[in-house]
């Protein structure tokens, strides 16, 4: 296993102090034999059952983690990263383009990256988050991520006739780091389309969206021009919801808000624009949309 992460690492690009917390971390849990035997009881379980009690996992993981000193957002990520192996046989069992599993994996660092930028600490701390991917009911194409879900309304639009109980394609934006251009999302969902139809009968097909990045009122501090601006622009909003405080600007800023706007980063654009709408005491939410290719 520790040469699979040397390659999983090299292969994602993770950056160096992350490579040595995460095989410090291993060696730690492998030199100790209790926790090396609760180690590797997780990975024969996904093993033999990708639709495992995760919650369960990751409680076991955070109780190793403890065991041998490490943070568990440290732990969790190792352990998913470990899982990542079996997923990649469970892919080829499938018959799933493997370009989808290192799509999808990429994730993984997306979301160290994340941690470091909160908490400073290589790890994750929304391990719960990974159960889509590795039961194989979400997949990454491209920018975007896609899983079935039921629409919850009823809605018409260009000879699309959906219901509260159409399946529909759920839309995650990933933190890439990489500009979110229209022509990569319309690759990525016209990926998701073929996909979806051909392994599950998804058809027709729609996308929806759950997210701040859709909150109507974002277009108010985004320039018209913007690739943000542009995928908002191609949903139709169905529901709004305002936020009663700014706890979830994190996800913009990569710290939390502890209600000192001049501690905000403001490298950007966008952020700056967004610390001066908070400056301001304008309001903050999420939305959820539907969008038709």
């Amino acid at each position: 296993m520790k040469t699979y992460l040397t390659e999983f690492f090299e292969e994602f690009s993770y950056p160096e102090e992350a490579c040595s917390a995460l095989t410090q971390a291993y060696d730690r849990i492998t030199a100790n034999p209790l926790s090396r035997s609760g180690f590797e009881a997780l990975l024969r379980c996904y093993a033999n059952d990708k639709n495992m009690d995760y919650g369960q996992a990751f409680h076991k993981m955070a109780e190793i983690s403890g065991e041998v000193g490490i943070h568990n957002y440290t732990g969790e990520l190792l352990l998913l990263i470990c899982f990542s192996r079996t997923l990649r046989g469970y892919y080829e069992e499938a018959g799933i383009d493997q370009q989808i599993w290192h799509t999808s994996m990429c994730d993984l660092k997306y979301k160290l990256d994340e941690c470091k930028c909160v908490y400073d600490i290589w790890g994750t701390f929304v391990c719960w988050w990974f159960t889509g991917f590795f039961d194989m009911t979400r997949f990454g194409f491209l920018k975007l991520q896609f899983e079935i879900q039921p629409f919850g309304y009823r809605y018409e639009k260009k000879g699309i006739v959906l219901t509260p109980e159409s399946p529909v394609l759920n839309t995650h934006i990933p933190r890439t780091g990489t500009k979110l251009d229209p022509e990569s999302v319309r690759k990525s969902y016209e990926l998701g389309v073929a996909f979806f139809r051909e392994r599950f009968q998804v058809d027709p097909v729609a996308f929806v969206c759950h997210s701040w990045l859709l909150y109507p009122r974002n277009k108010e501090v985004l320039s018209p021009d913007s690739n943000l601006y542009a995928f908002i622009s191609g949903y139709d909003i169905l529901k709004v919801e305002e936020d009663k405080d700014y706890s979830e600007v994190w996800r913009l800023f990569d710290v939390n808000y502890e209600g000192d706007v001049e501690k905000l980063p403001q490298d950007t654009s966008l952020r700056r624009g967004y610390a001066e709408w908070i400056r301001k005491g304008e309001k903050t939410g999420c939305a959820y949309g539907v969008h038709i290719m």
